[in-house]
């Protein structure tokens, strides 16, 4: 289980008239995400999710507040717990001049994973992420797509047991999107915690157990899907979004 607890970033940037002024990313955020559980961190552009994620990942230090994995703080047992995790986000960027295979040999060797054992896991994955066609290419000829599902096998290699993953099929071609939103499925089959910030809410609302919606580093609103859209009297989560940051919903 991973808990969230009211976890602050504050950060600095200069107004119009030159000035530094302090202003809070994340603000006061709290949240638990249980084995097994899909959570989905929604929001547009700017509101916070990428910074949150990477708190959580360990990757940021929070102003305030603190991650606990199993009732453990990240802090105390950090090089341990992120053995755990697999963090992805839309915009990582990994060697072009080599192939997924030979990558994720590397991300194998680098876990110390017995030599003998890598080839029959590299195969596994990329059957698994649909990769076998673009398996032994060099990664700078891929397309978009194809990359990101390259990224996603890297964080497969060591068997993570929670997977952080930032803006994951942004600007993606439908297929890959795909690929990528049933590996999240199959992970959950398995008893995987999956923490998945997207903008786009027609995913979210097809795969999440609970989301999360922020604006402005705040949660405005939290449930099921099916619990959101009752609440806000709408049929889809953007419609409630919107709504919500409108103030025309009933508390």
């Amino acid at each position: 289980m991973i808990e969230v607890k009211k976890i602050k970033k504050q950060f600095e940037k200069v107004n119009k008239k030159g000035k530094n002024t302090k202003f809070y990313a994340v603000n006061n955020i709290s949240f638990e995400a249980n084995d097994g559980e899909i959570i989905g961190i929604l929001g547009p552009n700017g509101a916070g999710k990428t910074t949150l994620l990477r708190i959580i990942g360990g990757i940021m230090t929070p102003t305030s507040g603190e991650v606990l994995y199993n009732n453990t703080p990240i802090k105390e047992k950090e090089i341990e717990i992120k053995k755990e995790i697999a963090y992805l986000s839309g915009n990582t960027k990994i060697y072009n001049s080599i192939t997924p295979y030979e990558l994720m040999e590397m991300c194998l060797s680098f876990y110390e994973i017995p030599k003998e054992k890598r080839k029959e896991k590299i195969l596994k994955i990329s059957k698994i992420l649909e990769m076998d066609k673009f398996l032994y290419n060099r990664i700078s000829k891929l397309s978009t797509g194809q990359v990101q599902r390259v990224n996603l096998a890297r964080c497969m290699v060591h068997d993570p047991k929670y997977y952080i993953l930032d803006e994951a099929t942004s600007g993606l071609d439908i297929i890959s999107s795909q690929i990528i939103l049933d590996f999240i499925k199959e992970e959950k089959k398995k008893g995987k915690t999956t923490i998945y910030s997207t903008h786009y809410m027609e995913e979210a609302e097809n795969i999440c157990d609970r989301v999360y919606l922020i604006n402005e580093g705040k949660i405005i609103m939290s449930g099921t899907p099916k619990e959101i859209k009752k609440k806000t009297k709408t049929t889809n989560l953007r419609d409630s979004f919107f709504k919500i940051i409108g103030g025309s919903y009933e508390k």
